[in-house]
């Protein structure tokens, strides 16, 4: 909701507040990627977003099995969810599941640089990790998404749909 003096405070649909939530309190998502083979394979990845291209942003070594399936196919699925609470049902927890498409950033660009500076912002533990050779910035722009809030509360959306929700207020 906008609260700056002398606007008019705007309404948030409930999903969308939901959405924002649950991707600010969860740092790590699975991804999704294809290997030579044409066979899928999960990993576990830490995400920042980066609000200006509204993009997730991951941090990957070259050493890491998504790695060359992301350089060879960059397209890719990537699902953000709730942890589970011990006793609480688990069929609705709250997830996305996003479509995405990868790029490899240039080191030092400006994409390179909101995308480090983003990622520190949610990781600064990772600062001597940017300095290594073989870890890349790798940018996810993602095509649409499938967010499960609970039992019947659950949609579809569309890239400007999620531009908005990956925006910040």
């Amino acid at each position: 909701m906008n609260t700056e003096p002398n606007s008019t405070p705007t309404h948030e649909p409930r999903l969308n507040r939901d959405l924002r939530a649950l991707l600010a309190s969860q740092r790590v998502a699975s991804l999704g990627t294809l290997n030579s083979a044409g066979k899928p394979f999960v990993s576990m990845v830490p995400f920042a977003i980066e609000p200006d291209s509204g993009s997730l942003v991951i941090h990957v070594s070259q050493l890491a099995t998504h790695t060359p399936n992301l350089l060879a196919d960059p397209v890719v699925s990537v699902m953000v969810m709730q942890a589970e609470v011990v006793g609480a049902p688990v069929h609705a927890l709250p997830r996305v599941s996003f479509d995405g498409v990868a790029t490899r950033l240039e080191p030092n660009s400006a994409a390179w640089q909101a995308a480090r500076g983003a990622y520190l912002a949610r990781f600064p533990e990772a600062e001597p990790m940017t300095e290594l050779g073989d870890f890349r910035f790798m940018a996810i722009s993602l095509t649409q998404a499938r967010q499960v809030a609970g039992f019947g509360a659950a949609r579809s959306l569309a890239p400007e749909d999620l531009a908005s929700v990956l925006k910040p207020l």
